[in-house]
């Protein structure tokens, strides 16, 4: 018997190591080369080495702060474009080793993957395949071989990768031509070495979510069409020049529905590929004096959040290092602000205080089991019941603003549609309606004050699962 089209959808699943990453939720990226002192977003390959020399570089300065903003991780422009690196290559003289920088005996990937693990972040690294300075560039295998030295480099000697973080960016080499990446060769050799990184945006694992400004899609499924992988199309698609406007562009209303029923219905071969949001805490990717000012306010970084972190999908914010080898002081305390935030407003989960019940309920799974944050208990109802409430209960009326719904996506991503009501001298009130759920999905709405909340699930496919609920 064929299976129905929900029955297809709900066979696919998160590997172990997509799981891992995306309950990271939130981590940094650190924009840092010779652009940096040239004032650059982009270098053209041909800079002095010479110029890379900052004066006071504090990588454990750089995890603290991220650690301090609730971040999980960092990952490192270990080389951009421009082809320098930022530890002794042996593959190239364009790297710190010919700079002044600790007397040319410096490494910055040794001095941050080793602050990170004293900060208990994970290290992640961006390598990019453009390469502006290597004179292999756009020769073919030749080119690939000194890319795939450098990534073994990498991977092979600062300890557990948490992720490698590609771009598509292919500009022309000197003769006009365009080097053809290979990829599958790049995948092997990070499996290989590294086999619970995750590899993004030009990779198998975690996709970009379309732009570089922080929108977010309200509707962001990660069982897509296998063509969403489509690592040509993503490069495509991706910055092949420095450009303002590509950095602030949103996501076109043809990409904003990427995974519904009606998208999958005649897609024969389907994947699990969640999305990443990526941006930068200040207009630039690389550090500018003429920005200090332009710091993303903590509002727009609690917007950000909630959307991605919140809409199923995880945050990438960029953290530029300045002149001196230091993230600059206004962004540090953006950033310790954000982390109180987050701290702040999600210490206590009111749910501990409530009763719980259902109106339906799959035998064995209770709706007791959301009240613990794990994967390994969940509340589910029986096959074909898409509609079914749970009901929380206070003795006192609390204030709420901020429900928090995690599915099960062990058992892939099923919630379709919900609502959320709380009971008011009016009755029970709709406070919130959302769409998907998937791995987090964060309700936030003008505090209510109530002693009755209730998660009506309005359509699923399946069945749903729910593995956590929170309220703030």
């Amino acid at each position: 018997m064929a299976l129905s089209l929900d029955e297809r959808l709900v066979q696919v699943v998160p590997s172990e190591r997509q799981l891992r990453h995306q309950s990271m939720e939130f981590y940094g990226f650190i924009h840092f080369t010779v652009n940096t002192f040239t004032d650059r977003e982009w270098g053209e390959g041909t800079e002095d080495s010479r110029v890379f020399n900052p004066t006071d570089l504090d990588a454990a300065q750089w995890a603290h702060a991220a650690k301090e903003g609730g971040m999980a991780g960092l990952i490192l422009t270990c080389k951009h474009h421009d082809g320098f690196c930022l530890w002794p290559s042996r593959y190239t003289d364009h790297s710190v080793a010919s700079s002044p920088f600790r007397g040319g005996k410096g490494d910055v990937v040794r001095e941050l993957s080793d602050a990170c693990r004293r900060e208990g972040l994970a290290f992640g690294v961006y390598l990019s395949p453009w390469d502006r300075n290597c004179p292999l560039y756009r020769t073919g295998r030749d080119y690939d071989d000194y890319f795939i030295g450098q990534l073994e480099e990498l991977l092979t000697g600062y300890g557990d990768i948490f992720c490698v973080w590609f771009d598509g960016a292919c500009g022309e080499g000197p003769n006009g031509k365009k080097q053809q990446y290979d990829w599958e060769r790049y995948y092997e050799t990070i499996r290989r070495l590294q086999p619970n990184a995750c590899i993004s945006v030009c990779g198998p694992d975690v996709r970009w979510c379309g732009n570089e400004a922080g929108h977010t899609r309200p509707s962001e499924w990660s069982v897509v069409p296998l063509r969403m992988r489509n690592t040509e199309k993503i490069a495509h698609d991706s910055q092949q020049q420095d450009d303002e406007a590509f950095r602030e562009r949103s996501i076109t209303a043809g990409d904003l529905d990427l995974g519904s029923r009606e998208v999958l219905q005649d897609e024969k071969d389907l994947i699990w590929y969640p999305a990443e949001v990526n941006t930068s805490i200040r207009p630039g990717w690389f550090y500018h004096a003429k920005e200090d000012n332009e710091v993303k306010p903590l509002e727009k970084l609690i917007e950000i959040y909630e959307n991605s972190v919140g809409g199923n999908a995880t945050f990438l914010l960029n953290l530029p290092p300045d002149t001196r080898g230091r993230i600059h002081e206004n962004d540090v305390a953006r950033l310790r602000e954000f982390g109180a935030y987050l701290r702040d407003t999600y210490a206590v989960n009111r749910l501990a205080e409530a009763s719980l019940s259902a109106d339906v309920c799959r035998p064995g799974s209770s709706p007791e089991h959301v009240r613990e944050d794990s994967l390994e208990t969940w509340f589910s109802t029986p096959d074909g019941a898409t509609d079914c409430r749970i009901t929380m209960r206070w003795k006192q009326p609390i204030s709420v603003s901020r429900v928090v719904i995690k599915e099960n996506i062990r058992l892939s991503q099923r919630i379709e549609r919900f609502e959320l009501l709380a009971r008011t001298k009016d009755g029970l009130t709709p406070v919130y309606e959302g769409t998907v759920v998937g791995y987090k999905r964060i309700a936030a709405f003008p505090a209510v004050e109530t002693d009755e909340l209730v998660l009506h699930i309005l359509d699923a496919r399946v069945c749903p699962t729910i593995a956590f609920i929170g309220v703030y």
